[in-house]
């Protein structure tokens, strides 16, 4: 939400630049977060990654790809969880939730694949290879990015200048509104 002065309360919406800044931020953080998982993870988090993994390829091979979606989103979540570090974390749940918010998805081409390479990540963070966590998650974001497509328009008005915000269809807190 973007207040301006006489104008009354507006919608932010992102340019298109700002909505790639996102998916580069991701592919650079969830790495990380992968390496520093296969340093710090507990067999609490092993287990459940395992979990959803197991759960994700089942889910795939049947065509049941209803669920695919959440369960991803469990998996990087304590994927991130399992790196040790809240600010990371929280860095990387606002980074998805923002992702969400700006893009659709089709979800991925062969989601038997996709859910491979969640037990591949998996893998090598059991292993501790913080290095092939690291290289794996890497690959996984940027062919998942891939796949986003932005649910607003092209961030141009008219005259070719970039939208930075649309304006609400209902003033709010409008001074010359109020009784």
């Amino acid at each position: 939400m973007v207040t301006r002065r006489h104008a009354g309360a507006c919608v932010a919406e992102p340019t298109e630049q700002e909505a790639a800044d996102l998916l580069e931020m991701r592919t650079l953080l969830e790495p990380l977060g992968a390496a520093r998982a296969a340093q710090r993870r507990t067999e609490a988090h092993l287990k459940v990654l395992r979990g959803l993994v197991r759960l994700g390829q089942e889910r795939a091979r049947q065509g049941n790809s209803d669920d695919l979606r959440s369960l991803s989103g469990w998996f990087h979540e304590t994927l991130a969880q399992a790196s040790g570090s809240a600010a990371l974390t929280s860095m990387l749940t606002q980074l998805r939730h923002k992702i969400t918010w700006m893009y659709t998805t089709d979800g991925p081409a062969d989601p038997v694949e996709y859910w491979a390479e969640h037990g591949a990540i998996v893998d090598a963070v059991a292993r501790g290879d913080g290095d092939r966590a690291r290289a794996v998650t890497a690959l996984h974001t940027e062919r998942a990015s891939a796949g986003y497509r932005l649910r607003f328009g092209s961030g141009t008005d008219r005259a070719g200048r970039t939208e930075r915000v649309r304006t609400s269809q209902h003033p709010v807190n409008m001074p010359s509104l109020r009784p």
